[in-house]
């Protein structure tokens, strides 16, 4: 559904809330406030994200900030994008223009570990695990360049879009969607949650039902409803 829709919809809630008396009710039309908002909210990323991925280009998405632990730096923060063939990852160190033979990277199907070799006294190392897809080890390679250590994990199937770039990632957000069926119309899901309520209330709680949506009607029809 459009997030036009979505934001009718949630002004709609609004002013039910407003006039619902009775907690059940209340509570009822405060599930599906929620639920609608975190549907907004996730369009708004998809929308955002949509508009990240037509800048393919080389440039870091993140600085790293890496957490020292005695002599060796871990680096737990980096920037990531992808093309059709490769997933990119940036880790920005400075002075990173070490022998090439100072920066290790590994790789195996689903993983690769980053080692970088006494850059300013110090080693820097990276591990990530569980990638969201194979990837090809004879493909994939590192850059050194400015400051910056790239990445280049070959897709294994190539023009495959990662949404993620872990497994773990992928199971971390989806726990935060919302648990209705997203391809429900969420109007529908609204009208149903009344339709319910009305149905198992009590004679004043299908009054104040009534009552209410006559009331918000009437509003909206007069167009000075308040956003």
């Amino acid at each position: 559904m459009a997030s036009e829709e979505l934001q009718k919809d949630l002004e709609e809630v609004k002013v039910l809330l407003e006039k619902a008396t009775r907690k059940r009710v209340r509570d009822a039309l405060t599930a599906e406030k929620s639920k609608i908002e975190a549907e907004i909210k996730n369009k708004m990323q998809q929308k955002s994200q949509k508009k990240a991925e037509l800048l393919d280009n080389e440039k870091p998405a993140a600085v790293v900030a890496p957490i020292t632990t005695g002599y060796t730096v871990k680096i737990s923060n980096y920037g990531w994008d992808q093309s059709d063939k490769f997933v990119k990852i940036y880790i920005t160190l400075t002075g990173v223009q070490v022998p090439t033979e100072n920066v290790q990277v590994h790789f195996t199907e689903r993983s690769f570990d980053l080692l970088v070799k006494n850059l300013n006294g110090k080693s820097y190392s990276m591990i990530v695990n569980n990638l969201l897809k194979p990837i090809s080890v004879e493909g994939s390679s590192k850059k050194v360049k400015t400051d910056t250590v790239l990445i280049l994990c070959r897709k294994k199937v190539e023009n495959t879009r990662w949404d993620y770039l872990t497994q773990v990632e992928k199971e971390c957000k989806e726990k935060e969607k919302p648990s209705y069926d997203t391809e429900t119309d969420p109007s529908e899901g609204l009208m149903n949650v009344l339709k319910k309520i009305y149905e198992d209330g009590d004679d004043d709680m299908k009054r104040t039902i009534n009552k209410a949506w006559v009331e918000s009607r009437e509003k909206q029809a007069k167009g000075d409803t308040e956003f």
